[in-house]
């Protein structure tokens, strides 16, 4: 029935379309050359018109044609209507330019030393965009806080997300001289169980974190001893204030080794893995609304790689249904 109702819309509207058509050329074969129809086609629309409105609109001669009084009434209709929806349609093409709010969120370090020092440039190239920004270590579901983009690490919890990668960046063991002085400088993986691990206080997939000896094998410390912290940002901050030794992603903690605030443990055992920095979006493609695809191709053109190769914008994964999308590490 919708099906059936969809048709005779569409039918109505070039109805109309003709009959504008045929008044302003005032002949039926003339309106038929610039639709590029045939004259008895263009006939045949005139004729279903007026029998379902139950009235003649066009009289009819060998010589010319006559619109009526109740058509000369609907042709002024018609030219507003057809006026209205042609403005309709070119609102809505303009429409397809980045406008409206975008919702993001993104875990707090990401947020702090990324995305926020960014958002002043984007807000440049497309002013017509408002950015929502909420900062939390804990996953969200993108539909039902409404967000349109946000900002994770790990696999995808739903087949649903589409991932855009971002940032790939080494994991690094620091703490602050002030720690150090106090406690001990830590030289292999096993010392560290005499340490303050700052840990995280939700549940986390890989609770350990990995070395390597010099021979190559793995070894597993996991963070304990230590205070606990609810995201990564809160992390360093306790690191820099002497709380504990630290596991971040480097490019969190660059400007703090630069300066000295803090120092790189043990990193002979560091087995060199990575955190995959990721934009996760619902649905993708031409089915995305221009802000958000306007946004994800900023972050990937303005994020890069510390250290390893820059990842293509085109790169996506698809989401999986049997492991949660982890709180970012840093």
């Amino acid at each position: 029935m919708n099906s059936q109702m969809n048709i005779d819309q569409t039918n109505r509207f070039r109805e109309i379309e003709v009959f504008v058509r045929v008044v302003e050329a005032q002949s039926f074969s003339a309106a038929a050359r610039n639709l590029a129809m045939t004259p008895s086609a263009v006939s045949k629309l005139i004729a279903r018109l007026e029998e379902r409105l139950g009235i003649p609109l066009i009289r009819r001669s060998t010589r010319r044609l006559h619109v009526t009084a109740e058509g000369n009434a609907f042709y002024e209709n018609s030219v507003r209507i057809l006026a209205e929806l042609a403005a309709a349609e070119r609102e809505a093409a303009a429409g397809a330019a980045p406008r409206g709010r975008l919702r993001v969120n993104s875990n707090v370090p990401f947020g702090h030393h990324r995305l926020i020092p960014l958002l002043p440039k984007f807000q440049a190239l497309y002013p017509e965009v408002a950015v929502d920004i909420a900062l939390t270590d804990h996953v969200v579901d993108l539909i039902e806080e409404r967000a349109d983009v946000a900002i994770r690490t790990g696999p995808l919890s739903t087949p649903d997300l589409v991932a855009r990668r971002l940032l790939r960046t080494r994991m690094a063991v620091v703490a602050a001289p002030s720690y150090l002085e106090a406690h001990g400088r830590p030289q292999t993986p096993a010392e560290l169980e005499r340490h303050r691990l700052l840990g995280f206080c939700f549940s986390r997939a890989f609770e350990g974190w990995p070395f390597v000896d010099p021979a190559g094998r793995p070894i597993i410390v996991p963070p304990v001893g230590g205070s606990l912290v609810n995201d990564g940002e809160t992390m360093r901050l306790a690191a820099i204030a002497g709380m504990g030794i630290a596991r971040l992603s480097s490019w969190h903690l660059r400007d703090d080794i630069a300066s000295g605030r803090l120092v790189p443990l043990l990193e002979e055992f560091n087995p060199g893995d990575e955190e995959t920095f990721y934009a996760v979006y619902v649905g993708q493609g031409k089915h995305l609304p221009a802000r958000v695809r306007a946004f994800l191709d900023f972050l990937v053109d303005n994020i890069t790689s510390d250290g390893a190769p820059r990842l293509p914008p085109e790169a996506m994964v698809k989401g999986t249904i049997d492991r949660p999308l982890l709180p970012a590490r840093g």
